[in-house]
């Protein structure tokens, strides 16, 4: 039996799967745990099952000697010293492809709902301020025909290109690599300025790394059209969101959508009362199938790290030659 601790219990089909192969300590706690306390549950495990929420740094991996795996319950992996790991001969696994379909709804639901002005209205009707119809009531923004430009086109930027798609909508991108799945719906490449500047929708879609750190900053945002917004279901630290307020207040874009955070699970206060922006509280993958697919396959995917399989979401398989 391996022993393996996991930060937070995850849906039971993942816990089922750990424990038909290993001695399990679950954080008992419904909050994020401490770095300390990461460190004393994990100390004499072989394996670790984190949350996006939980920082596995050098100090972690170095005060947990038996560590061999770490498996997190999330796509990205940005809460975790991928290298340091890779250095000791730790596998780090994901499960991405477990939420791209889920994660895609939430972002083309939170374009729609900004540019439709959905929670406005649902506020005015809980006030009981609806008086009647009115020519100028609420009046949005069309999505069909407009034009989108989806930032990052991996599984998850492709899935929202497929909505957008259905929508009518006319489809940009940016990304690394030519996505020819895209380029068949009629997508166009472009570079990141060129997007932000003829886009009605901008829609992040991209891990978070330096490169990617605040890639949305005052200088982009100021290149959007007055009328376009600003959709973010990647990374909150994507986005320079004190620049995002100013902006919001000068009337530089019309409105945001976000899931995600800069100072997660803080955020910054002046966009708690602007009307023009719709706030999701990180519920990209929140479907019951999706976390429990989510669960399956980070677990899966540690069991078989610990014992010495190749997972088939590994992240650092360099750790395979650093190991030899």
């Amino acid at each position: 039996m391996y022993n393996v601790f996991v930060t937070r219990k995850i849906p039971e089909e993942g816990m089922e799967i750990l424990e038909k192969e290993c001695k399990v300590e679950v954080f008992p706690e419904e909050r994020i745990p401490t770095k300390a306390e990461i460190i004393a549950g994990a100390r004499d495990k072989e394996g670790l099952l984190c949350l996006l929420t939980d920082t596995i740094d050098a100090e972690v991996m170095d005060a947990c000697a038996k560590l061999r795996a770490i498996s997190t319950y999330s796509a990205g992996v940005n809460h975790i010293d991928v290298a340091h790991a890779t250095k000791k001969g730790i596998v780090v696994t994901n499960a991405p492809s477990a939420l791209t379909e889920t994660t895609a709804d939430l972002a083309f639901g939170l374009l729609l709902a900004v540019a439709r002005r959905i929670p406005e209205g649902d506020r005015l009707m809980r006030r009981r301020a609806f008086t009647g119809w009115a020519p100028t009531l609420l009046l949005g923004t069309d999505v069909h025909g407009s034009t989108v430009g989806i930032i990052g086109a991996g599984k998850i930027g492709t899935a929202v290109a497929r909505r957008a798609k259905g929508f009518g909508m006319e489809i940009l991108y940016a990304s690394r690599k030519p996505n020819r799945e895209i380029e068949e719906m009629g997508g166009i490449k472009l570079e990141i300025d060129d997007l932000v500047r003829e886009s009605d929708f901008v829609t992040l879609h991209i891990p978070l790394t330096r490169d990617t750190y605040h890639l949305m900053d005052e200088r982009r945002l100021r290149m959007m059209k007055k009328s376009a917004y600003l959709i973010n279901t990647a990374r909150g630290q994507c986005v320079d969101e004190k620049a995002l307020v100013r902006c919001l207040k000068e009337g530089v874009i019309a409105g945001a959508a976000l899931d995600v955070y800069e100072f997660e699970p803080a955020v910054t206060e002046e966009l708690y009362e602007m009307e023009n922006v719709v706030l999701a509280p990180h519920i990209g993958s929140a479907t019951t199938r999706t976390r429990t697919n989510m669960a399956i396959m980070a677990a899966t995917q540690l069991v078989k790290a610990l014992k010495g399989e190749t997972p088939d979401q590994i992240v650092n398989p360099d750790v395979f030659t650093k190991k030899s």
